[in-house]
């Protein structure tokens, strides 16, 4: 079996009137994330990090901000979509690694549900899928609380 590996990444500030939606978990936080979708930053990473293992363009690309379709969208759904596209290419997803950074809220009360979320969604076992959260020290636009920002790495088996 070749092994195949992608990073992916996302960012998005706060001040949307929503709920705040990680990893497909609410969280609470006195604002969401700005963005075309639901701004899901640890769905959108992680759906940008498997497209790029299976050398498949990125998430933009495959549901483009400028498509009213994808407005407000459920983007656990985007990533099924994402998970179904790599899965008939052939590909068998090995696992997922999530870093969130953001200096608040804390992460850590929602670490398992975010991991369980996602292994459901990629049909995974949780202990496949890593979500960890790290500050930014307090640097940047990050560090100053006005946004976060999601680095992620998924392997592929097969094809």
């Amino acid at each position: 079996m070749r092994q195949r590996f992608g990073i992916g990444y996302d960012s998005h500030r706060f001040g949307a009137k929503r709920p705040l939606v990680l990893g497909g978990v609410t969280i609470e936080h006195d604002s969401g994330l700005v963005g075309h979708s639901d701004g899901d930053a640890v769905a959108h990473a992680v759906a940008d990090a498997l497209l790029g293992a299976a050398a498949m363009g990125d998430l933009g690309r495959v549901f483009p901000d400028t498509d009213e379709r994808w407005k407000d969208a459920n983007s656990m759904q985007l990533l099924a979509e994402v998970k179904r596209r790599v899965v008939a290419a052939s590909y068998t997803i090995v696992n997922v690694d999530v870093t969130v950074v953001t200096e608040g809220p804390r992460l850590a009360p929602h670490v398992d549900a975010m991991r369980e979320q996602l292994a459901r969604v990629l049909a995974l076992p949780a202990s496949a899928v890593s979500v960890k959260g790290k500050t930014n020290e307090q640097l940047d636009d990050v560090g100053a609380g006005k946004g976060l920002a999601v680095f992620a790495v998924a392997s592929l088996g097969g094809a």
